[in-house]
């Protein structure tokens, strides 16, 4: 389904899109099986429960917040002092490097890439993984983008706007010029908030208010992906 929304009375004339902002897990890496055995295997070795549902809630969310969602699965939430949580997300991130070497592009992401480029786009990522350039290395992707920004990048993450409007900042160009492309709605939600056009990148409809849903990008072309759109002149 497509969703284009209308700027609101009163603005000025839409920008034409220049640029694409992807998130990492999910519309680049098909990372979601990794993340979740992950998770469950730490939870597992900590009495503590965890399930799909579980992987689903903490989609697009910072390790230090997916632990905290984590810890508290159990009644009363488990408290553990800063130095345990550290070593918890530690063992959690060196199981996840364990299996990187497996890990895929999102089926059509890397046609898609490449026409972005070749059509002089600006590209970005903006994810909330501190492993976003070990991944993106891994799946030979990361001379793709002119700007990585990470889980190191900013203090405030999603759905705080802050590292799409960085890595807008650092493309030089204006919220109004760039498609944010998200799996999640923490991540929708952040680039609304930040002013960004938004692409919900799902096959189920759970992402709220995007302008415009996807189930893939598998076989979807540039101007598939950006019609409806303001178009470049």
């Amino acid at each position: 389904m497509t969703e284009i929304a209308q700027d609101q009375p009163g603005m000025t004339m839409p920008m034409p899109i220049r640029g694409l902002i992807f998130d990492l897990d999910g519309v680049i890496a098909d990372t979601h099986e990794f993340h979740y055995r992950s998770w469950k295997r730490l939870a597992d070795e900590e009495g503590l429960p965890f399930d799909e549902t579980d992987n689903e809630a903490v989609r697009g969310l910072t390790r230090e917040a997916s632990l905290r969602y984590v810890l508290a699965r159990v009644q009363p939430a488990r408290a553990v002092t800063p130095a345990e949580a550290a070593a918890l997300m530690a063992r959690k991130n060196r199981y996840f490097h364990e299996s990187m070497a497996h890990i895929q592009p999102m089926p059509g992401v890397r046609p898609l890439l490449d026409e972005a480029r070749a059509a002089g786009l600006r590209l970005g990522v903006g994810s909330a993984s501190r492993n976003a350039r070990t991944v993106l290395h891994t799946l030979g992707l990361l001379a793709h983008f002119h700007v990585v920004g990470d889980g190191h990048t900013v203090q405030n993450h999603k759905p705080a706007p802050d590292i799409f409007l960085w890595v807008a900042g650092a493309l030089g160009l204006t919220p109004r010029e760039i498609l944010v492309l998200e799996d999640s709605q923490v991540g929708v939600t952040a680039g609304l908030n930040g002013g960004f056009y938004v692409a919900g990148i799902s096959a189920q409809d759970t992402l709220h208010n995007a302008h415009k849903k996807l189930a893939t990008l598998a076989g979807v072309s540039l101007a598939t992906l950006l019609a409806g759109f303001p178009a470049a002149g």
